[in-house]
Formats: structure tokens, sequence, C-alpha cells
């Protein structure tokens, strides 16, 4: 019995590295750096990531287990993501517990203000929400984030649409940022 879990999850291996690129590709388009005033920095890469991530959990939590395997599979590879990178960054190995447990509190806080602001289908909450998390140091001075908010409504739009079936074999599609505004 124990057996089974572990084949069923080698299975969603192939799922989970084409969902999580795609996602991090979403997270990594330039237009969100240059346009969007999202700054290029481990921190502003961060930013996006989670909520490209927060997004697709959003999408997969009405999904089959299946759907919410995944999901759960993907957050899991991003955090090993973060642990890979603090440990480039040279933080040994008695600091990262601690600085995991930050970065998880940071991303599990951005998926309840983003959700709220999501669920209520407000744009200026997600856009406050964004210009504390994206700029923390700016104040009153930091760049609006409306254009960020109405991104990321319609990317959770065009996820939405994805089929179940096209969510459990791994082909999401993620509207791009821009005018074009077209699923990657």
């Amino acid at each position: 019995m124990i057996f089974g879990l572990f084949g069923k999850k080698n299975g969603n291996r192939r799922i989970v590295e084409k969902q999580y690129a795609t996602l991090t590709k979403a997270a990594r388009h330039p237009y969100l750096y240059e346009v969007l005033d999202v700054p290029d920095t481990v921190m502003g890469r961060f930013e996006m990531l989670s909520a490209m991530l927060i997004l697709y959990f959003r999408r997969t939590r009405k999904s089959a287990t299946s759907g919410q395997e995944i999901a759960q599979e993907i957050v899991d590879a991003f955090f090993e993501d973060v642990d890979h990178s603090i440990r480039e960054l040279g933080v040994g190995d008695v600091g990262v517990p601690k600085r995991m447990k930050k970065f998880a509190g940071m991303f599990y806080g951005r998926l309840e203000s983003y959700a709220a602001a999501l669920d209520s289908g407000d744009r200026e909450a997600l856009a406050a929400a964004l210009r504390r998390n994206i700029h923390p140091q700016a104040g009153e001075g930091a760049p609006s984030m409306a254009g960020l908010a109405d991104y990321l409504f319609s990317a959770e739009e065009t996820m939405t649409a994805v089929a179940e079936n096209d969510i459990a074999t791994g082909a999401l599609r993620v509207a791009e940022p821009g005018p074009q505004g077209e699923a990657a």
C-alpha cells in the first residue's frame, strides 16, 4: 500500500516539472520587470513566482484529488528552490531553517491577502497588497501596482478556464502580461 503512494508521486514528476516550468516562465516574463515595476532582484522574482503559485493554488483548490496533489508537489518544489537559493547565497545549514520559516510565512501571508482581494474582485486592494510586498521600503513613494493587479486578475481568469484534464496532464496556460494578454 505505501509503495503505491511513492509510485503515484513519481508518476506526477513530469507533470509537476512541466507546470512548474510554465509558472516560472510566467513569473520571469520581462514585461513584469520592465513595465510593471517589479524589481528584477531575487526578492522581486520570489514575489512574482509566489503570485503565480498562489493563482495556481487557487485554480487547483477545487480540482480532483490528483490536481490538488500536483499543486502541493509544485509548492514543495518551490520551497526546494527557495532552500537551494538560500544556500547558494551563502547561508549555512544552521541559518537555513530560520530563513525557510520566514519565506513560508511570507508566502502564506501573501496567499491570504491576495486571495481576499481576488475573491472580492478588489483590484485596488490587490494593488495595495502587491505594493506593500514588492516595494516594502518605498512607502508612499512606491510605484502603483495597478497594472500588475490587472494582470494577476487576467492570469487567474486564464487559469480558471483551463480544463481539469489539462491541469491533470500538465497543460497549464497562463496569460502573458502586456497589451497582447495571450495565454502562454
